[in-house]
């Protein structure tokens, strides 16, 4: 993991709380159970290359589709 992933997840971490009107600690259980994290890292060469609304949408449709319930 470089040095830049780390500010960008926390980054997406803090969007998606916000975007959801959930804590922070919260946010990161949830993508961590439905692998939207795991998703930011992997992709991570794409995903910071778009805005923080688009990548919080591809986070909610990889946790849709890995059980996820939020929309």
């Amino acid at each position: 993991m470089s040095k830049y992933e780390i500010p960008f997840l926390t980054a997406c971490i803090h969007a998606f709380s916000q975007r959801f009107a959930m804590t922070r600690q919260a946010a990161f259980q949830y993508l961590q159970k439905h692998k939207g994290l795991g998703f930011l890292i992997e992709f991570y060469d794409v995903e910071h290359l778009q805005s923080m609304d688009e990548t919080i949408d591809d986070l909610c449709i990889v946790c849709q589709k890995n059980g996820g319930k939020l929309i």
